[in-house]
């Protein structure tokens, strides 16, 4: 599927699937509610996609997050449940006509290694390098100093080599804050999930398209409860949550899931209990 927002045509990207763990991926909220809609395998892991997202216009090839990439061996893929049978990001990006040379921009929502390990790939004598040798990848200041010294809650979730090899290349570079990143692409900062993850809005001023990441991770999580127990700041993220879904409805904007299993693309409805999500794509 693909969109046209102004001048960007938006096209999900598929990175392949991973698992994690359902009670961590719903924190309090007990499993005979979330298994409903996410039911677990024999490890309590749930299925999860990892889409990037493409967008094409003014001359730019951007892609947004690069999933996990394929650096990893056979322990970590079997923790994980990694599969790239079906998808990687190079072959779902040559799918559209585009090699990793073509990609302009890498702009990465947060640093967690499911979110950018995409970025840097091991060549067969284990060498590190970029994945998009002619891409600027971008992050937010406080993200990657978060990054590069987290707590003893979180700092699994970063793998240096995930960015550290563009920094060295001169290829990392730093937001500041929330605000206009290119025309029609407006970045919006949140701290529950971790610090400074940023969040595009594209946007022709009429049409609303946002890129969720660990916000609403998958539709259960359009749920104010519906909470990571990755979160390092759960009642931030509920404040945020609070704070964004009902103008998100309003205003009739488009979700995208970066890891729900089924649907990359939403919109939000209101029930008598709730928001809850109808399927785009």
């Amino acid at each position: 599927m693909q969109l046209q927002i102004g001048p960007y045509t938006l096209t999900p990207i598929d990175t392949g699937t991973f698992a994690l763990d359902g009670g961590a991926m719903f924190g309090v909220v007990p499993k005979n509610l979330w298994s409903k809609s996410n039911p677990p395998d024999e490890q309590n892991r749930i299925p999860m996609a990892m889409r990037a997202l493409l967008v094409q216009g003014n001359g730019k090839n951007i892609l947004i997050d690069s999933g996990m990439g394929e650096k990893y061996d056979d322990k970590l893929r079997s923790i994980y449940k990694l599969d790239n049978s079906e998808a990687t990001i190079i072959s779902s990006l040559s799918a559209v006509g585009l090699k990793p040379e073509d990609i302009t921009d890498v702009l990465q929502t947060h640093l967690h290694f499911d979110h950018c390990g995409g970025s840097v790939t091991q060549t067969t004598d284990g060498k590190l390098v970029p994945t998009f040798p002619n891409a600027k990848h971008y992050v937010q200041r406080e993200a990657l100093a978060w990054a590069r010294k987290p707590t003893e809650k979180d700092r699994a979730s970063f793998l240096k080599n995930d960015w550290e090899p563009l920094a060295a290349e001169g290829m990392l570079h730093e937001i500041d804050g929330p605000g206009e990143w290119l025309p029609g692409i407006n970045l919006h900062i949140f701290n529950g999930h971790t610090k400074a993850q940023q969040l595009p809005e594209i946007t022709d001023g009429t049409t609303h398209l946002f890129f969720c990441a660990d916000l609403v991770p998958t539709k259960a999580h359009i749920n104010f409860p519906y909470i990571m127990g990755y979160d390092n700041f759960p009642l931030t993220t509920l404040e945020e949550k609070k704070n964004i879904i009902p103008r998100m409805y309003e205003e009739k904007w488009m979700l995208f899931l970066e890891h729900d299993p089924v649907d990359a693309i939403v919109t939000i409805e209101a029930t008598e209990r709730g928001f809850k999500t109808k399927s785009v794509s």
